[in-house]
């Protein structure tokens, strides 16, 4: 028994020649060890956690494994191959962070290994050099698929919403490829904003008002109706400060 033990223990692989193996039979949308979540189209998921927790990473990670093709110009990239739609509640999205991840996993499948950048960077840096032209034109290419919004409360949200099928069909056309992907980065942004407000009027309909209750249910709705017609997986974060009792939790049991 304690010889079988340790059998299990030996070291068959690296965690770098995992990554090679699992990205070169399938890509996946998540990091490990989230890869495992069997997510499909018209899935929603939420991901939940504290400030600092590297949600919005997950979220990028995401976008950028969407939008780099599977292969281009004999190169395998472990790409969908997609476009993905990012919205931003909580106004902090880096575009800089976003492009300098989106090269790293560019340069990364054209050098054939993500050592070389680390143990030789004089040579990396030369070969970046080099091939700064082809990675210019993908780089190009996977931008054009990534589609992003910034909101800043909810009644811009719900209109973003509201509007997104006519984009999402304007994009396909335009592009050739579907939206893949929706990510709502910070979900509840405007939870503790809408909380402190009894309600808001509805620039449409003076006779209405929404509620924090009402809020929730029309987001969920509104990304129901959504699917129906531009089927996607849907990825969206939300922060837990303090595990506070009073957190929204509508989404979750909604959907």
């Amino acid at each position: 028994m304690g010889s079988h033990a340790k059998a299990w223990l030996v070291e068959d692989e690296s965690a770098r020649e995992m990554l090679d193996r699992v990205l070169t039979e399938r890509p996946f949308l998540l990091l490990p060890p989230l890869h495992r979540v069997p997510l499909r189209v018209g899935n929603v998921v939420e991901l939940v956690g504290p400030s600092s927790s590297s949600k919005t990473h997950i979220l990028i990670q995401a976008a950028i494994t969407c939008i780099l093709p599977k292969l281009w110009k004999g190169v395998s990239y472990g790409g969908l191959g997609h476009s993905a739609m990012f919205i931003d509640l909580d106004c902090r999205f880096d575009v800089l962070r976003f492009s300098e991840l989106l090269n790293h996993r560019i340069m990364e499948a054209a050098n054939g290994s993500s050592s070389k950048v680390g143990c030789h960077q004089k040579d990396s840096e030369a070969q970046f050099e080099r091939m700064k032209p082809y990675n210019e034109e993908l780089f190009a290419l996977c931008m054009k698929r990534f589609l992003y919004i910034r909101c800043y409360d909810s009644s811009e949200f719900l209109a973003t919403l509201k509007t997104l099928h006519y984009r999402l069909q304007k994009e396909r056309e335009v592009h050739g490829v579907n939206v893949h992907l929706l990510l709502i980065d910070s979900i509840g942004a405007f939870h503790w904003v809408d909380r402190g407000s009894s309600s808001f009027p509805l620039e449409y309909d003076n006779r209405k008002s929404w509620h924090l209750q009402n809020v929730s249910e029309a987001v969920v709705q509104e990304i129901r109706r959504l699917l129906l017609v531009h089927p996607m997986l849907v990825m969206a974060t939300k922060a837990v400060v303090l595990g506070n009792k009073y957190s929204t939790n509508e989404l979750t049991c909604l959907l």
